[in-house]
């Protein structure tokens, strides 16, 4: 069977990933809350041809926080606006399983699907950050595993949800007075560890189904869940060794979950810089990179490790010893740092302007940008990739310069195939349970 072409997805991320990119000129300062901003990325991503947009979030900040987080939109209210302005580009948010009710989830994002036509796709996460649960009413805040066992229930939940009416449920037949059929209503009636809920659900499936099941989490615990419950998986895209040895682990895993590997499609985040030369790419990148400050850096580098501060330590020694530090927060990631850090001998200083502006393999011209993701998707470490921006221009810069040379290539579509987010992700419409389970019987 042929492989599905290149996917595209587009971080909007407002002011920006990066601790001080706000502060490059051509960044509108208020763009973390400007519809016009997020608008017109939108379309610039859709022009592209892109299967989707993402909008990342969070629930706990403070003083030290990227400015990016201190003032943004909530996913789902954005994507929601969003949905009116375009029609087929995918509307994917984040929204964690650990402060949040599968009921009320599970109605928003149908919600999404029907407002976009089938577009909407949820991002899974299940919250690293410890002072979230301050912001809910908790005293502590779940373990790790706990956090993911508790996400395992709440998508079973949430599918149960929005298998709640049958696709022809409802009858809507004005003359003989019957709106539904009840037969076709269902209650989940779930009694679980975590979670106790009747349904049904007080909406209808859209045309793709069910939302499209996304997961960031890349520790043993989240490629586990990914494997049995996503749709795509979001992860990060360091090196090509290292993400296809993750490419590979996550669909054998959904092969041994009795999926098969194109059920799911793994999408490594990158930030391309494209130069119409190679010395344009270094100033592009060395502009954002001196736009950062050690301080800065160290607050970035300490919001991983559960917002350690990391200014106690000499900078100019080796990364300090902080002992398990980070591993019930980004543990995949905090586990990474602490590992390079030691193997390469490096400083405090190097691992916090490391982790405020990583590099990267994707600055160059058009044509290495081209040449590197087509090799990425050839020798299987990628079936996409999530565009991360620094600058506004960067994302037009990759729809205007590298886009058409993989539309030439043929690895890239010219048009959408679909006008859903399953449609051209190439991925099937889940049936119905119990829809299903009469025609089995």
């Amino acid at each position: 069977m042929a492989r599905k072409s290149l996917k595209f997805g587009a971080l909007i991320h407002g002011v920006g990933g990066n601790v001080s990119a706000w502060r490059h000129p051509e960044v509108p300062v208020d763009a973390s809350v400007s519809f016009p901003f997020y608008r017109k990325q939108a379309l610039k991503a859709e022009e592209g041809k892109f299967d989707l947009v993402f909008i990342a979030d969070g629930l706990y900040i403070n003083e030290k926080s990227i400015p990016h987080f201190l003032n943004r939109f909530e996913p789902i209210t954005i994507l929601s606006a969003l949905a009116a302005v375009t029609s087929k580009i995918g509307l994917v948010g984040t929204l964690s399983t650990s402060y949040s009710e599968p009921f009320t989830v599970s109605r928003q994002f149908a919600s999404l699907d029907h407002i976009s036509g089938g577009r909407a796709g949820w991002n899974v996460v299940t919250s690293p950050l410890e002072g979230s649960a301050l912001n809910y009413g908790k005293t502590e805040h779940p373990s790790h595993d706990e956090r993911y066992r508790i996400a395992e229930e709440y998508l079973e939940v949430a599918k149960g949800l929005w298998d709640s009416w049958e696709d022809d449920a409802f009858v809507r037949d004005k003359e003989s007075g019957v709106f539904f059929d009840p037969a076709k209503m269902h209650r989940l009636n779930h009694k679980g560890r975590y979670f106790s809920v009747q349904g049904p659900l007080n909406i209808a499936r859209s045309k793709q189904g069910q939302p499209v099941i996304f997961q960031a989490g890349s520790s043993e615990s989240g490629k586990t869940l990914a494997a049995k419950e996503a749709d795509a998986v979001f992860t990060g895209g360091e090196s090509l060794e290292e993400t296809k040895a993750f490419y590979r682990d996550v669909k054998r895993r959904a092969v041994q979950f009795g999926r098969s590997e194109d059920d799911i499609v793994i999408l490594p985040g990158i930030n391309p810089i494209v130069g119409r030369t190679e010395e344009e790419a270094e100033r592009k990148y060395q502009e954002i990179a001196s736009l950062v400050s050690i301080e800065n850096a160290l607050n970035y580098l300490g919001r991983f490790f559960e917002h350690f501060d990391f200014s106690r330590f000499p900078l100019d020694e080796p990364f300090p010893d902080i002992g398990d530090l980070g591993s019930n927060s980004f543990r995949s990631g905090t586990d990474k740092i602490k590992r390079n850090a030691k193997e390469q001998g490096l400083t405090l200083r190097q691992v916090a302007l490391q982790a405020a502006t990583p590099r990267g393999e994707f600055i160059g011209t058009p044509e290495q940008i081209a040449d590197r993701i087509q090799r990425w998707y050839e020798e299987g470490a990628a079936d996409g990739f999530i565009i991360h921006s620094n600058l506004p221009s960067g994302l037009s810069d990759f729809v205007d310069l590298v886009v058409p040379i993989l539309q030439e290539r043929g690895i890239y579509r010219k048009e959408y195939e679909s006008d859903t987010l399953r449609g051209n992700l190439g991925l099937p419409i889940p049936a119905n349970r119990y829809s299903l389970a009469k025609v089995k019987s």
